[in-house]
């Protein structure tokens, strides 16, 4: 087999480890249930997830730069996994937090590893289109891994949901190991080398708009079920139907960005959260129970949603290729703290305004990440140089 297969495989662990991330949210009713424990409680399980991620993962990524990237997946998948079975057989929600806690300080060094990976396989000049490609795991996890996960419990039990998360990274896992190739030799930049990166302001600009653009992702998508059913008037398995409709629009937007990264990077990453902030907008103005209609504002969502989660990772690249791996884990931190800041603006916004605060939030943090581009393109001017860091080994 080609070694460009392996990409699958990669593909298939972000699909899992998304899945272990975000897939608890579809069945936090079973969680509270099966552990006598809160909402504010049971959703410890995503916010300390996210915070361990945050807090730990470029502390981490750093320490094991000098580690080969295919050890760091089949170890990692094996993290999940495990975690996983953890997950769905024990009755100790304190067990279950630890569980997730531990397979999130192994999230930032899989993903590092995973993009790493995923570029070395392409010619140097494809390096975004492998970035698209292997993101498209991650999509498939925050958009399918929930209605997934939600299906299996509900459909046959609580612990066949783990078990079909721990399936999904033990596969991943066995995958990598045989079809992955040996690690090259790599030139090993020392620890202040990578660190040499945060004193460049551009770096702190682009980290910035990737707070704001998944702030602004999440302002909404935190609170999409929720929205659909009640702002809308959808029947829960017709909000099920459009989340799967806006996980195919996400997965075919990733077909062709990658393309429009490489040749358009600055351009491209300016219109993602005009584009997010549209989409916004017709779901404020025109969402009904009319299912067609609802399809197709959910094809231009999901595309929106899902190009922000490539863009703002290629737009952190370009300013970084000296460090690849410590500017990923840099990446990692700036989307878990967006998450976190999303679904809380989001909170706070229909607190006050009811459901639609979460889309004028949505909008508000569209407009500020632009703003971000559009202020470091004025100070360091448009002439970037497109191409993702090359890595030097896998």
């Amino acid at each position: 087999m080609k070694p460009v297969n392996a990409v699958g495989f990669i593909v298939l662990g972000l699909f899992g480890l998304y899945t272990l991330e975000f897939g608890v949210v579809g069945i936090l009713p079973m969680v509270m249930e099966r552990f006598a424990v809160s909402t504010s409680h049971a959703g410890l399980l995503m916010g300390m997830f996210a915070l361990t991620v945050a807090a730990l993962g470029p502390g981490l990524v750093l320490l094991s730069s000098r580690l080969h990237h295919k050890k760091i997946l089949v170890v990692s998948l094996s993290v999940f996994t495990l975690s996983s079975l953890f997950s769905g057989f024990t009755h100790d929600f304190n067990v279950l937090l630890t569980c997730r806690m531990i397979a999130a300080v192994f999230h930032p060094m899989f993903y590092t590893a995973a993009l790493a990976s995923a570029i070395a396989l392409y010619p140097p000049e494809r390096s975004a289109h492998a970035v698209s490609r292997a993101v498209i795991g991650t999509t498939l996890g925050l958009i399918l891994g929930v209605p997934a996960m939600t299906w299996f419990a509900y459909t046959f039990s609580y612990e066949a949901a783990w078990l079909f998360c721990a399936g999904l990274c033990f596969l991943a896992g066995l995958g990598l190991l045989m079809l992955l190739p040996p690690s090259a030799p790599r030139e090993l930049l020392s620890h202040s080398e990578q660190l040499s990166i945060l004193r460049k302001p551009a770096l702190w600009l682009n980290l910035t708009a990737a707070i704001f653009i998944f702030t602004a992702l999440f302002s909404v998508y935190s609170y999409a079920s929720e929205y659909l059913q009640r702002q809308v008037g959808l029947s829960p398995h017709a909000v099920g139907l459009l989340l799967v409709v806006f996980g195919i629009g996400g997965i075919v937007s990733n077909l062709w960005l990658g393309r429009l990264l490489d040749s358009h990077l600055v351009r491209t990453t300016f219109l993602q959260p005009l584009a997010l902030a549209i989409a916004y907008l017709l779901l404020y103005t025109l969402a009904s129970p009319w299912l067609p209609g609802m399809t197709l504002i959910m094809l231009v969502w999901g595309a929106a949603h899902t190009c922000g989660l490539v863009s703002s990772q290629v737009w952190l690249s370009s300013v970084s290729r000296e460090a690849p791996d410590f500017a990923t884990s840099l990446f990692i931190t700036a989307a878990n703290i967006g998450v976190l800041l999303g679904s809380s603006a989001g909170g706070w916004a229909i607190n006050r305004l009811g459901l639609t605060g979460a889309v004028w939030s949505g909008v508000v943090f569209c407009v500020l990440a632009m703003l971000m581009v559009a202020i470091k393109v004025v100070i360091y001017g448009s002439r970037l140089e497109v191409q993702v860091a090359r890595v030097s080994a896998t």
